[in-house]
């Protein structure tokens, strides 16, 4: 960040207060860094929309083992997509479920598709997909 540029923004002060009290609580040494990380989160959801960049996600499946052939649906799925599937992580919860972790990158549209399909498997108890940017459109 050589190049830094100053700008001012005007505010109602109960919105200023309120966004005070949030960057408190999350943390933010200043206004600025809070700024930052508001506008980078839109560039990233951005680059999502149009689902044509290069992009990385973590998918997280929760799901009960026991559950008739869903661990060879789960694999299946990701050796089809084993371009995109970079690194998976599996965790026994207890004697009947499991968590998995994968690391996908790829197209936003492609990433989303995947994850959309693998939590939509059934027997798939919960799943999260957190998609961000390869960090270019961070720039």
């Amino acid at each position: 960040m050589s190049d830094i540029t100053r700008f001012g923004v005007s505010l109602d002060g109960g919105l200023l207060a309120k966004f005070d009290r949030l960057i408190g609580r999350k943390g933010y040494p200043n206004r600025s860094e809070a700024i930052r990380d508001l506008i980078r989160d839109s560039l990233v959801r951005d680059q999502w929309e149009a689902g044509d960049a290069d992009a990385v996600g973590t998918l997280t499946l929760v799901y009960d083992h026991g559950t008739r052939e869903l661990e060879e649906r789960l694999t299946e799925l990701q050796h089809a997509n084993y371009k995109a599937v970079v690194s998976t992580l599996h965790i026994h919860l207890d004697a009947h479920h499991c968590l998995e972790v994968l690391v996908l990158r790829g197209k936003a549209g492609v990433l989303k598709g995947i994850a959309d399909r693998l939590i939509g498997t059934r027997g798939v108890k919960h799943g999260t997909f957190s998609a961000t940017s390869e960090g270019d459109a961070l720039r």
